[in-house]
């Protein structure tokens, strides 16, 4: 692959030394003199602006050059992920109403409104979907610590139940013991395990007292849940040591992503979504309470592990809540099958204990 330029710090260390490489989201007219005496052949340039001249230099060694698209609400061609001031920009507390001013929302009815997607439209979601995972594989790197965890469940988990509580207790002690969690973003289950890693740099008595604000809007469809996430935010400040990261979408937009995670890789696509968050959980899955579309995770990972789809090897499978998931959904049966088929039946834990549970990824049986 090309090495990337995505920033101006990047763009005047290549000066020193051009080689071929791809230029992304860059304002280029600030460097067009340094740019116009180079042979820029084999070089893309993709979302960038460019002078006439710049492009007709670079159009002269048939440079692959892919424009901005004009008159749509976000960026498809993103160097970064989201950041939640950023989706959040504009929100008051004091007046949930001013969400529907953010880019998220924006987004969102751009999206929903579109009956009749054009070809710009779909190609510049599609963009847009690649600049995210490629901002995404840069970061992982740097994130990953003692490995990924990801944390899967319904978005429909009221704060203050036990289920929440219990998930952020567990993905605040993986964070401290060096895990990067992942989750998708949203909320319920989702916010739990984000919140967990945010309050994780606090004594552990403060992470009871932002449950207990948070739930005076328990759930995601109450009008103050976005502000009561922002009241906890003010009054609990990141420390700043330690990280998560939320995969959303704006397929399910009117879940809006919890304010929690530190960065958010925001797709439009929800299978580009599903499949990545599973991919990149190195040391395991929790699957908390969930219905169809936690049960359809545990499978699609369950395939993965089956097939051995990445790095030709399995990964813990872990599903908190013993009766829910053997009596409830009746999942575990089925999973310990496909598991004792294809030999990851030993990386399968069911369990009601957070303390088990956070053992088992520290100390998985060997794959």
């Amino acid at each position: 692959m090309k090495p990337e330029i995505d920033s101006l710090a990047a763009l005047e260390k290549w000066l020193l030394k051009p080689q071929h490489v791809a230029f992304q989201a860059l304002d280029l007219t600030t460097h067009e003199a340094a740019l116009l005496q180079l042979d820029l052949r084999g070089c893309i340039f993709v979302g960038c602006n460019l002078t006439p001249a710049l492009a007709a230099h670079a159009a002269s060694f048939e440079c692959l050059i892919v424009p901005r698209f004009h008159g749509m609400p976000f960026n498809a061609f993103r160097a970064a992920l989201y950041t939640p001031e950023e989706l959040f920009a504009g929100f008051d507390p004091e007046q949930p109403e001013s969400y529907s001013r953010t880019l998220d929302s924006v987004v969102y009815r751009y999206f929903k409104d579109q009956q009749d997607h054009s070809i710009e439209d779909a190609l510049a979601r599609r963009i847009h979907d690649f600049s995210i995972v490629d901002a995404l594989e840069d970061q992982m790197a740097a994130w990953s610590g003692r490995g990924v965890v990801a944390i899967m469940g319904g978005h429909s988990a009221v704060r203050g139940d036990d289920a929440y509580g219990q998930i952020a207790m567990l993905t605040r002690q993986l964070a401290r013991d060096g895990f990067f969690v992942v989750t998708g973003g949203g909320p319920g289950i989702m916010e739990a395990a984000n919140l967990g890693v945010f309050m994780a740099g606090h004594p552990d008595e403060a992470l009871t007292s932002a449950i207990t604000e948070l739930a005076t809007a328990p759930k995601y469809d109450h009008p103050r849940w976005l502000s009561a996430a922002f009241r906890v935010r003010r009054l609990f400040p990141s420390s700043g040591r330690y990280h998560s990261l939320g995969i959303p979408t704006w397929f399910y937009g009117h879940e809006l992503p919890n304010a929690f995670a530190t960065n958010i890789a925001k797709y439009f696509e929800n299978s580009v979504r599903e499949e990545g968050l599973l991919a990149m959980a190195s040391h395991g899955v929790v699957f908390a309470q969930g219905n169809a579309g936690t049960i359809q995770e545990i499978f699609q990972d369950a395939c993965q592990n089956y097939y051995k789809t990445y790095n030709d090897s399995s990964s813990p499978m872990i599903l908190y809540g013993r009766r829910y998931w053997t009596e409830d959904k009746q999942v575990y049966p089925l999973l310990m099958t496909l598991a004792g088929e294809k030999g990851f039946s030993h990386l399968v834990l069911v369990s009601d204990s957070i303390e088990e549970i956070a053992e088992f990824v520290r100390n998985p049986p060997p794959r």
